[in-house]
């Protein structure tokens, strides 16, 4: 039984619909705003939270935020969701556009 449990578990993670959107990461400490887009948002934070703990995130200034900081002074927010997405090429433009949107808006950097 526990073979068809597991069987079962692991069939329903591999149907699973990865959804794409748009985050923000934002210090409470200095008020800055990042704004990314990724092809599965549910996903990303631990991603992202990995990164800047062990110092190997592309943007500099996001880890020395995170560094003069602390973790605590930071939050993660899902900003838009993409529920439909017929193609990974209309995903990905998509996505890029409401980033952009969404930076400009904030008056944020990007990720």
């Amino acid at each position: 039984m526990r073979n068809e449990a597991r069987r079962a578990a692991v069939a329903a993670y591999k149907e699973r619909k990865a959804v794409g959107g748009v985050y923000a990461v934002r210090c409470a400490a200095s008020g800055e705003t990042w704004v990314g887009h990724w092809p599965n948002i549910e996903t990303i934070q631990t991603r992202l939270w990995f990164t800047l703990r062990h110092g190997t995130h592309p943007r500099k200034e996001l880890i020395e935020a995170w560094c003069r900081h602390g973790e605590s002074q930071f939050s993660f927010e899902i900003l838009e969701k993409l529920e439909d997405e017929p193609t990974s090429y209309t995903r990905d433009s998509d996505l890029k556009d409401l980033a952009a949107h969404w930076r400009e808006k904030l008056k944020a950097n990007p990720m």
